[in-house]
C-alpha cells in the first residue's frame, strides 16, 4: 500500500508546477500516461521536478551509452536494491525499446552471478589487486 497519494489528472490540474512536470513527462514520452511514481511525487511539486529533470539528463539526453543499456543497467540496480516497482517499469521500457527474452534472460544471468560473487567477495574480504585500482 502506498504511504502517498496518488494524485489523479484534476488534482495535478490545481498545482501548477505539478503540471507544468506532467506536461513535460508526457511531452518527453510523447504518451498520456503518467505512471504512479510520478503520480506519488506530485505531492511534492519541488522534488517532482528536480527527479524529473534528473531523470531526463541521464536516462532522456544522449550519451555515451544508449538507451536499452541504461535501461538494463536500471533494471539491474533496482533488483539489487530490491525495487519491484522500478523493476517492472523498466523492464517494460526496456522491453518497448527492443530488449528480446533472450537478453532478458542473459540479463537476469548476470544480475544473479553478480549478487552471488560480490557477496562471496565480501564474505571472504578479497583485497583489491592492485592491477585494477585506478591510478
Amino acid at each position: 500500500m502506498t504511504t502517498a497519494k496518488l494524485l489523479t489528472d484534476a488534482e495535478v490540474e490545481a498545482i501548477p508546477a505539478a503540471k507544468a512536470v506532467f506536461d513535460d513527462i508526457r511531452a518527453t514520452r510523447k504518451s498520456d500516461f503518467v505512471n504512479n511514481f510520478w503520480r506519488g511525487l506530485a505531492n511534492d511539486p519541488v522534488s517532482l521536478k528536480r527527479v524529473w529533470e534528473q531523470l531526463k539528463a541521464v536516462m532522456v539526453a544522449d550519451s555515451a551509452i544508449d538507451p536499452l543499456t541504461k535501461e538494463m543497467i536500471y533494471i539491474a540496480v533496482s533488483t539489487a536494491n530490491g525495487c519491484s516497482y522500478c523493476v517492472h517499469s523498466h523492464t517494460a521500457t526496456a522491453r518497448a525499446k527492443g530488449m528480446s527474452d533472450a537478453q532478458h534472460g542473459e540479463l537476469v544471468s548476470i544480475i544473479g552471478l553478480a549478487g552471488q560473487t560480490n557477496q562471496m567477495v565480501t564474505a571472504l574480504q578479497i583485497p583489491v589487486d592492485p592491477e585494477f585500482e585506478v591510478r
